[in-house]
């Protein structure tokens, strides 16, 4: 028996870091939220090339696919290759044959400079074209004289903007300062430490935030909740099981049907993925069945009317190619990683 459902959305992801999974511990163990940002995920970040960012791409894309999720929010970062990054970005997802809308992440930790850049380059992919939001990272990284750019930039051309909020204690005090601009269009990704509601969308990401060891965001407190990942994948069966363990761990009466509400929400970021079609290998695809049931994939896909997935795999692209080249352009990450 099989049913079908419309495409899945991950709501936060960072598919530049799809490369990053085996990448030796640290010399020294982070203790701080802080110290796992500079010694991991930052690390990653300045190491990449437009190359490595591809092949990242391309198997995150690739992930999502056989995952039936259709649609991804990223929030892309890549210090020494920010000019045409976020083209990369869509263009390996189009090759795959999934959705994205990009952002680039601007932070001050590279410098003026790089927060420069990053802006361009968020103003250079949207005002060509490209569906997205303007990115940035998160307030502790942000001056005000960056915030109000990053601000003003979306609201010139009209869009949202998508950031990290609260993650961990650092930023406890994001609040105070993004009530001023934060609109409904917003994307705010994490909000574990978020003191108070703010307009815009809240996105959940519960194994990350176990990975990280920032606590646990009491989703259930705000209005709009979609789900993601932070990077870790983008399989959202997964992450709805785990956002619904979560939650009920905490509060008996918290139902499946609850935490599916929060992943449906990423149609209304994601909107074309609502008409995308997946086939999948278990029947029914109802939340409280799906929260108890592991092992259900996707047989088929179509998205924008293309079977994008079928019984022998991704159409468009050779998933045995991808991941055998990812697995080499993982070590030259490695490399340039330790050299960093």
């Amino acid at each position: 028996m099989t049913s079908e459902t419309p495409g899945l959305v991950c709501a936060h992801h960072h598919l530049h870091r799809s490369l990053g999974r085996g990448i030796p511990a640290p010399a020294r163990p982070p203790t701080t939220f802080v110290e796992l940002l500079e010694r991991t995920g930052w690390r990653l970040d300045r190491a990449l090339d437009l190359e490595l960012l591809r092949w990242s791409v391309l198997l995150g894309a690739l992930e999502a696919l056989e995952a039936g999720t259709t649609g991804i929010v990223d929030l892309h970062s890549s210090p020494a290759a920010i000019e045409g990054s976020l083209d990369v970005v869509a263009q390996a997802c189009a090759e795959v044959g999934v959705r994205v809308r990009c952002a680039y992440e601007v932070t001050d930790r590279n410098g003026l400079d790089g927060a420069k850049a990053g802006l361009a380059e968020n103003e250079r992919y949207l005002r060509a074209g490209g569906d997205g939001f303007v990115g940035a990272h998160a307030c502790f990284t942000l001056s005000d004289d960056t915030l109000d750019a990053v601000t003003d930039l979306a609201a010139d051309l009209g869009v949202g903007v998508h950031l990290q909020v609260a993650e961990a204690e650092v930023d406890a005090t994001a609040a105070s300062r993004l009530l001023v601009h934060a609109d409904q269009s917003w994307l705010l990704a994490h909000a574990v430490h978020l003191d108070r509601p703010l307009p815009g969308v809240v996105v959940h990401n519960p194994r990350s935030n176990l990975d990280h060891a920032v606590g646990y965001a009491r989703p259930a407190r705000f209005e709009r909740v979609a789900l993601g990942t932070d990077g870790i994948g983008a399989d959202m069966l997964e992450e709805f099981r785990l956002a619904f363990a979560l939650a009920r761990a905490r509060d008996l009466e918290f139902l499946p049907t609850h935490a599916w509400k929060w992943l449906a929400t990423g149609h209304q970021l994601v909107p074309g993925a609502a008409c995308d079609r997946v086939t999948w290998s278990s029947a029914p695809m109802d939340p409280d069945r799906l929260a108890y049931t592991p092992g259900v994939r996707p047989v088929r896909v179509v998205v924008d009317g293309e079977v994008v997935l079928d019984e022998s795999g991704p159409t468009r692209v050779d998933a045995v190619e991808i991941r055998a080249r990812a697995e080499e352009e993982a070590k030259r990450l490695c490399t340039r990683m330790a050299d960093l």
